[in-house]
């Protein structure tokens, strides 16, 4: 599908100020940021979190009170998926040192820490290893590893900056301080293969909020590139690292000493119930993306659903920074088959302008994602009405790529865009000459369960890496720290449970009372459902339906 007629004209107004925007560009003359004073001034205004009635207070739990998105109050206000009673706990269908749920980023380099610290380790993942949000993510990893330009001190400075400085510190302490370790291991040990220059230096350029070059990439693939290095290092160590596919967990077990003793997983091709005894737990089970908090398209992965936030909050462990959601700015919006699905910010890293329906740019391109995203929704509302309409009613603007060829020289976008224009040739639209429209789309979970720079959580022997933990990021968090965030803290959440393994974790009766007395409360504090959560899989059948539940029919084991 090729742009319409009335699309292609109006194209026409995004070529003819071209020129002069590129000439600017070579003059290093860019459009002015929005002054700290006037972004919140805007996020409150236009950011979708600012949204009134779009949040609830949470009635049960460790965060009574709380405030945040409806869908995720309305899976944290779920019955659990089975029935405490029905579960025999007696006996395990599976024993291991360090249980690791989700087999993204985090949970991969998780598995490779904790087998060198000498931990026998399971894997369990909701669908095959390595279909996660990492493999979703395209831009770029942040390090600052050029230090005769950069340190980790300017990019703690970023890192708090972009999250409205409500980040822990001790936290993104850790995160930009392990980083250039982290890409050493990477690239040097593991072999990932990233962008470099002929003499082997790694490539890097800006992202959204940076101050230095620090981003370093693979292309426009660079989750799926370090996805496949991880998932490619398990695979080497069959005797150590065993891997459950199509298990995802719905239930963690305790022991009766207060420790994180295992899991209750659900085999969704055979639909049977599994029991996992494990000495440690590793939540690693990524984002929410697919809830569509408050019905935004999203690049979220199939199976990225909040289920850790419901299995450790249903275990006591508390959230934070759920009250803010990423919708990251540039998301396709036409053609419809695309909507929702990534554009990277390396696009607007490498010069393309964002522009109105009148050939105009509005806002500089590499604000944070926050104020960016804001600045588009802005353009895009009636008020000011210089959105571009699409054939099904929706708005967008242009991201005009082909702004890159003449800055750079012909063919750059397809030697560092080869994912997206191999998916918009698809649809007959060439992203060296003609513009993407896009609309910012619900891309990340700022917030998760609370953890310490180890990756503990409150019950001993629950580790938690990834999207699921909560307070790296603060309030927003910047382009390139994700990729980051997941392989930094899935190596110390991996480490640390196979240190609590071996010399923490307590032999003891396993149990699911935690589970009756949240059913409990929930029944105390009036809340009649027939929700079940985790919510597993989302439910594309209906549109009046999505939010129903795969197999939410039922409570306790079929089989």
């Amino acid at each position: 599908m090729s742009y319409p007629p009335e699309m292609n004209e109006l194209i026409k107004r995004v070529e003819k100020t071209r020129p002069a925007r590129v000439e600017r560009k070579k003059r290093g003359e860019e459009f002015p940021s929005i002054p700290l004073e006037k972004r919140g001034e805007m996020l409150k205004k236009y950011h979708p979190d600012f949204i009134k009635g779009n949040k609830r207070p949470i009635k049960i739990g460790p965060n009574k009170e709380y405030a945040i998105s409806n869908e995720v109050v309305d899976l944290l206000e779920a019955k659990s998926r089975v029935d405490p009673d029905k579960i025999n706990l007696s006996t395990a269908h599976f024993e291991t040192d360090v249980l690791i749920i989700g087999g993204g980023g985090a949970g991969n380099a998780a598995a490779l820490l904790a087998r060198q610290q000498g931990a026998k380790v399971l894997i369990a993942t909701k669908l095959r290893n390595g279909d996660a949000n990492t493999m979703m993510a395209e831009g770029g990893i942040q390090a600052a590893t050029k230090l005769e330009k950069d340190s980790p001190y300017f990019h703690y400075l970023d890192v708090m900056g972009g999250g409205h400085f409500k980040n822990d510190p001790e936290l993104v302490y850790t995160l930009v301080n392990k980083a250039p370790k982290v890409m050493k291991w990477l690239v040097e040990d593991l072999g990932g293969m990233f962008s470099k220059f002929p003499d082997g230096r790694l490539k890097s350029m800006h992202g959204g909020g940076t101050s230095r070059k620090r981003m370093h990439y693979a292309g426009d693939i660079t989750g799926a590139e370090i996805m496949r290095t991880l998932r490619d290092e398990v695979q080497n160590y069959p005797d150590d690292i065993k891997i459950l596919e199509f298990s995802p967990a719905v239930e963690l077990i305790l022991n009766e000493h207060g420790q994180c003793a295992g899991a209750v997983l659900y085999n969704m091709e055979t639909e049977e119930y599994y029991v996992v005894k494990a000495k440690a737990v590793v939540l690693a089970t990524g984002g929410s993306g697919r809830l569509h908090i408050q019905d935004y398209m999203t690049t979220n992965h199939y199976g990225a659903t909040g289920d850790g936030l419901v299995l450790g909050y249903r275990a006591g462990v508390k959230l934070c920074f759920l009250h803010t959601v990423q919708y990251h700015p540039t998301g396709a919006v036409f053609p419809e088959q695309a909507e929702g699905l990534l554009i990277t910010e390396k696009f607007r890293g490498a010069g393309a302008n964002l522009v109105n329906i009148d050939g105009e740019q509005f806002v500089y391109e590499r604000e944070p994602r926050d104020v960016e995203a804001s600045g588009i929704i802005r353009e895009c509302s009636p008020e000011v009405g210089k959105g571009v309409p699409t054939p099904t009613g929706k708005f967008g603007v242009w991201l005009d790529s082909p702004m890159i060829d003449m800055l750079w020289g012909e063919g750059t976008v397809a030697k560092e865009f080869p994912g997206k224009v191999i998916l918009f040739k698809r649809y007959d639209i060439d992203i060296s000459k003609e513009p993407m429209l896009i609309y910012p789309t619900l891309h990340y979970q700022n917030g998760g369960l609370e953890i310490n720079a180890k990756s503990e959580t409150s019950l001993p022997g629950l580790f938690v890496a990834g999207e699921i933990a909560g307070g790296i990021h603060g309030e927003n968090r910047l382009m390139g720290n994700s990729l980051l965030d997941v392989t930094v803290f899935g190596r110390i959440a991996g480490e640390n449970a196979a240190v609590f393994a071996k010399q923490k974790a307590r032999v003891g009766r396993l149990t699911l009372e935690h589970v009756k007395r949240y059913h409990k409360e929930l029944e105390e504090a009036g809340i009649v459902t027939d929700r079940v959560a985790p919510m597993l899989l989302p439910d594309y059948s209906n549109p009046e339906v999505r939010k129903k539940q795969l197999t939410s029919s039922y409570l306790g084991t079929l089989r």
